[in-house]
């Protein structure tokens, strides 16, 4: 066989792959395929460090509401929905998505905070709309290892030149906020 009919082939298979796990549905603890407008909540998959995501109380404003891990490990945090750019009722790794608190704004990823060096995801976006204008409110969840994580690397602008790096937790003032990452946070879901 000639090198780059090999190469051919792999390359093939590798993109074949790559399309599969594109495609994958997300599921919940029970199994379950997460669909749009379905509650569900985000818990942490690792224990002993705080429970559900959930929203900070804003301090003298209505926005920005950090998005935290509650530092309760009993507590299930807020459900949350989702919706997909393409308008697809499966939620599947690597999409586009909105992440929404029921009764609040779209996830978005705030300025930069020069005093702690982060990338802050907040609550106060705007929903749908994928585009230019909306490029800080779209996060993906990724497979990690044998659970989840969320990302942040939105592909709905075509032009708009993004970074793209995991969503984890910073500890500032003994609140577990959630930051851009080289260190993810590990998920689960569970329909609310």
């Amino acid at each position: 066989m000639s090198s780059l009919l090999y190469i051919s082939l792999l390359l093939a298979v590798f993109i074949s792959h790559t399309t599969e796990a594109a495609l994958e549905p997300v599921t919940d603890i029970d199994g379950g395929r997460l669909t749009s407008g379905t509650k569900s909540y985000i818990l942490p998959v690792l224990r002993g460090r705080g429970g559900g995501l959930t929203m900070s109380k804003p301090e003298n404003k209505t926005c920005p509401k950090s998005v935290i891990q509650d530092p309760y490990e009993v507590s299930k945090g807020l459900p949350v929905e989702f919706s997909p750019s393409d308008n697809s009722r499966i939620i599947r790794v690597s999409t586009d998505l909105n992440f929404k608190f029921c009764a609040a704004s779209v996830w978005n990823l705030d300025n930069y905070d020069e005093m702690t060096n982060q990338w802050f995801v907040t609550a106060c976006g705007v929903a749908g709309n994928p585009g230019q204008a909306t490029v800080d409110n779209w996060f993906k969840i990724e497979k990690y290892q044998d659970d989840y994580k969320i990302v942040f690397c939105p592909a709905v602008c075509n032009f708009c030149k993004v970074m793209c790096r995991d969503v984890g937790v910073f500890v500032q003032d003994g609140m577990r906020r959630l930051v851009l990452s080289d260190v993810p946070l590990k998920v689960m879901f569970k329909k609310a």
